[in-house]
């Protein structure tokens, strides 16, 4: 909304370096057409274990966590949900099943947006797909316990014609030959602000700009998950969210922190398409190669069956010789032995 406004608008500008970024996501999506045209076939596995991750990593961010085996059944479709935070797991994965299976069929409007969240809560009783009844403020737990306000969004009485507004405006930008790699991250913000619903606007976001990257052409979110990176990088989301938002009910605030992180989330996305792919299909790209990769992205202790995962097609022989190498060479160690061992970098 405010962000998208044409007077705003028309006073960001990009220096050199924030120019040449634009311009290497947009290299970075004609090659990722290339690949997809050439090993379409190696592709299935990263998309199933990206739909994984970010169902996992998106509902993490809100506290809705499960055990990773019952996820992963969820995921698939191999179990029914049991309680509140399976059924909000259960409903992310239906939605950006949707989001992956049919984006062109759903436009950036009021009812997608309300579609999205129904979608969310569909297997819990909560009241889903209506804009929020009373005004919510955005707060943060400090350290010492305290209650500090860190932003206050769009009144509810207001929120109805905030969002049309928003919507409105953001295809005004497209006509008008914006960027899409400024505007969707832009109309993304100013949903963030509006916060239309009462609960669920954070994974509603994150469909959304899965859905409007889509729109856009950039389907690396197909392949690699951009929840998790940006999971991984929860403290500076929040951070650059926070610094943005100040000024914008005035339209006064500052966007360059959220434009720059989110496409430093989508140039490592790329990054790491690319590195899976390679590791796949090149002569260089070995087994071994393959398993040592996907151990460098392990961020927390894990298990063997986690690198199977990743790993589809390598044994479970050959995982174990890759981490008692790694072992010896020091850049892992194990926290256990039997089946309840983990793994960890150092």
């Amino acid at each position: 909304m405010n962000s998208l406004k044409k007077e705003y608008l028309g006073k960001l500008k990009f220096d050199t370096g924030q120019a040449a970024t634009l311009r290497a996501i947009g290299e970075y999506k004609g090659r990722q057409e290339l690949f997809n045209r050439q090993i379409p076939e190696t592709l299935e596995t990263l998309r199933t274990l990206a739909i994984i991750e970010s169902t996992e990593s998106s509902n993490r961010l809100e506290g809705v966590t499960a055990e990773p085996d019952r996820i992963r059944a969820l995921v698939q479709r191999s179990a029914t949900p049991i309680g509140r935070s399976e059924g909000e797991i259960a409903g992310y994965r239906d939605a950006l099943a949707l989001i992956h299976e049919a984006s062109g069929a759903h436009a950036f409007d009021v009812n997608t947006v309300k579609l999205l969240h129904t979608m969310l809560y569909r297997y819990t009783s909560l009241r889903s797909g209506e804009w929020k009844s009373g005004d919510n403020v955005i707060i943060e737990r400090t350290p010492d316990g305290k209650i500090k306000e860190r932003f206050r969004p769009v009144n509810a009485s207001e929120t109805p014609e905030a969002m049309r507004l928003l919507v409105e405006r953001y295809a005004e930008a497209l006509r008008g030959g914006g960027d899409p790699m400024v505007i969707v991250p832009l109309a993304v913000f100013d949903f963030l602000c509006i916060h239309p619903f009462m609960d669920g606007n954070g994974r509603v976001a994150r469909l959304l700009t899965v859905l409007l990257l889509y729109h856009a052409g950039y389907q690396v979110a197909r392949y690699i998950s951009l929840e998790r990176i940006i999971e991984e990088s929860r403290e500076t989301y929040y951070e650059v969210l926070e610094r943005s938002s100040q000024g914008w009910h005035e339209g006064k605030h500052d966007i360059m922190p959220w434009l720059t992180y989110i496409w430093g989330v989508l140039i490592r996305a790329y990054k790491e398409f690319e590195e899976r792919v390679g590791t796949i299909t090149t002569s260089w790209g070995s087994k071994s190669e393959q398993v040592g990769l996907a151990v460098k992205r392990q961020l927390k202790p894990f298990a063997i069956s986690d690198i199977e995962n990743e790993c589809p097609g390598i044994s479970r022989e050959m995982i174990r010789h890759v981490l008692r190498q790694m072992r010896d060479k020091g850049e892992i160690r194990s926290t256990g032995i039997g089946r309840g061992a983990k793994w960890v970098r150092i």
